[in-house]
């Protein structure tokens, strides 16, 4: 029984449903809230600094804090929240249904975790929930690879191909982005791998086993198609020329096979002239 199994049998019951739904609703209220000027810009945010200051509540509300581009001018601004807080929830409950609620909030806490870790770690770090919904679109995608999206509403696009260029984005920032996004890109899959890790192990395993036997068979297929018997003096083979008579000549030094036509007509090879190739 796997740890996650165990904690899941003792603290399964203290599960909190409905996460995905939560949270998007959180972030509505608060996308309205900060256009009606109900709350400050930036009283959402997570903040190291301010949270050492007392403003403690700021390690719960960036979870809510809704994505930048939600502000932009209408329609594009609203449509594109729409679309990404319906993306949330339809790919965090699936993976609730899939895993059942106690693993999806473990799923999630050990990313907030790490991602609240990484604001400790750089104190200036504005910290962001947008990777950390970016783990919750890998792990879909890593589930359900063959699932199709409309890009731009238009075009269908399998979703392992966005979860592609997610990772190879998230490649570039580790590599070339300030240590802010660094920390906050390696926080956010950790829980990814941490999750993942044993299956990419074993199926890494399973190719290596694979692509073994794939070539040990190759082998094997060009070692059947290598002909038992080839005629020193004209190269015949039994397998070019079957029906030709192949035989070894006793005088010969060494094991020298020869056809029907030159077994009776060929110069005996001596030990001297043994290593002479074949034609």
């Amino acid at each position: 029984m796997s740890l996650l199994d165990r904690l899941e049998r003792h603290f399964g019951r203290f599960a909190l449903p409905g996460i995905p739904l939560i949270i998007v609703a959180g972030q509505v209220l608060a996308w309205f809230a900060l256009l009606r000027g109900l709350i400050a810009p930036g009283a959402l945010v997570f903040y190291p600094p301010l949270v050492l200051a007392g403003q403690w509540w700021r390690l719960v509300t960036f979870l809510f804090a809704p994505p930048p581009f939600v502000f932009s001018p209408f329609p594009w601004g609203i449509l594109a929240g729409i679309f990404a807080w319906w993306l949330f929830y339809f790919m965090g409950a699936a993976l609730e249904g899939f895993w059942g609620a106690f693993r999806f909030n473990a799923f999630l806490f050990v990313g907030y975790v790490f991602t609240v870790g990484a604001g400790f770690l750089e104190p200036s770090l504005l910290v962001s929930n947008l990777f950390l919904g970016g783990s919750v679109f890998l792990a879909f995608a890593y589930l359900n690879p063959n699932f199709e999206m409309l890009l731009f509403l238009i075009v269908p696009v399998r979703i392992k191909w966005l979860a592609l260029l997610t990772w190879a984005a998230y490649a570039y920032e580790v590599l070339f982005a300030p240590v802010s996004i660094k920390l906050q890109v390696l926080a956010s899959v950790i829980n990814f791998f941490l999750f993942f890790g044993r299956d990419l192990y074993l199926g890494a395993r399973l190719k290596t086993r694979a692509v073994s036997k794939s070539a040990a068979r190759r082998a094997t297929a060009r070692a059947a198609d290598e002909p038992r018997h080839r005629c020193r003096v004209c190269g015949r083979t039994d397998k070019t020329n079957p029906e030709l008579d192949f035989r070894y000549c006793s005088r010969c030094a060494g094991e020298q096979c020869y056809c029907s036509e030159h077994i009776f007509n060929h110069t005996h090879v001596t030990a001297e002239d043994e290593a002479v190739p074949h034609p």
